[in-house]
């Protein structure tokens, strides 16, 4: 059983590629609620969505998110009224919204929704929202105004400095069901290749997961985002850097020693090696640019092997 703790694209094409690997029902993933929002009266949950169109084989591989061969009319139509058109939803992925904003209006838990919606498409491994209690991402910026996550991400481009990042709600959230014996129970637990800080970190936040994760250190494997100094995709090195911690492969490790016993790294990093080991982290150099799904499944092999465990595809 592998149990990976998943933000968005970086670590939905991991998580696809575990799905070629092992059997798909011997995955778990909890994955980042963080950064859900609301919107025309709509619960979204980007992280979740990323993961569950990906695994059930529908999503854009080329922008990570949403759905292939998207159209984009009722954003189009919000435009030219003058409505808040900034956060783009396509059109087959408004449903997805609208049933999850039905649902939660007759009771039913974030929990129980993901598993609706990933059911419903065919996706076979189990998908768990970190909390079914809300926890949002908030930063601070260098002006010193105070926004949300998907108002940085998304309106400002995330191309505005920042000055702190702060869970709110995380202090009273309890992991929702499933999460802490998943994370107990697994072979691997996985730390996919996500911001750390602002994916990563909110599921962290959450009382019970981190120590959790800690307590099984040596099979936990942590796959690092930042490349040569750079994040593939997102803002992750210039929030490293802006947050005091080194944006590279190393940095990372140091975020994640306490939890990881093993980090993969790219072969561009490859000289960082001796550092990270020098964390208590054991290193693992290999490809880690997932730019096909047959690289994002050598990747996912090199991950389950990392601490040893063995799975069947």
């Amino acid at each position: 059983m592998i149990t990976a703790l998943a933000g968005g694209v970086g670590a939905a094409r991991l998580l696809a590629g575990i799905a070629g690997v092992i059997d798909p029902t011997e995955i778990t993933a909890i994955i980042n609620t963080g950064d859900d929002v609301t919107l025309h009266g709509l619960h979204i949950s980007p992280d979740i969505d990323t993961v569950t169109y990906t695994l059930a084989g529908l999503g854009d591989a080329e922008r990570g998110w949403g759905l292939a061969q998207e159209t984009w009319h009722v954003m189009d139509a919000l435009a030219r009224l003058g409505g808040q058109a900034w956060f783009r939803l396509g059109d087959t992925d408004l449903a997805t919204h609208l049933y999850r904003t039905q649902r939660i209006h007759e009771g039913a838990t974030l929990s129980q929704i993901t598993h609706e919606i990933s059911s419903s498409l065919g996706v076979r491994s189990s998908l768990l929202p970190m909390s079914d209690d809300p926890v949002k991402t908030y930063l601070t910026l260098a002006s010193g105004e105070e926004v949300g996550f998907q108002d940085y991400f998304v309106r400002f481009h995330h191309d505005v400095p920042v000055s702190a990042i702060r869970f709110e709600g995380a202090s009273r959230a309890v992991p929702s069901p499933g999460v802490i014996e998943s994370l107990s129970s697994a072979d691997t637990v996985i730390v996919c290749p996500s911001n750390p800080l602002v994916s990563i970190g909110p599921i962290l936040s959450v009382p019970g997961i981190s120590d959790t994760v800690a307590a099984r250190r040596d099979s936990v494997v942590a796959v690092s985002p930042i490349i040569a100094g750079r994040a593939l995709k997102g803002p992750a090195d210039r929030l490293m850097s802006e947050l005091s911690h080194e944006p590279s492969a190393a940095g990372v490790a140091r975020l994640y020693a306490h939890l990881a016993a093993t980090m993969i790294i790219d072969v561009a990093d490859a000289a960082l090696a001796d550092d990270i080991e020098a964390t208590g982290m054991s290193c693992v150099v290999t490809d880690t640019v997932m730019s096909t799904p047959d690289k994002a499944m050598e990747l996912a092999k090199r991950a389950v092997d990392a601490s040893g465990s063995s799975h069947a595809a």
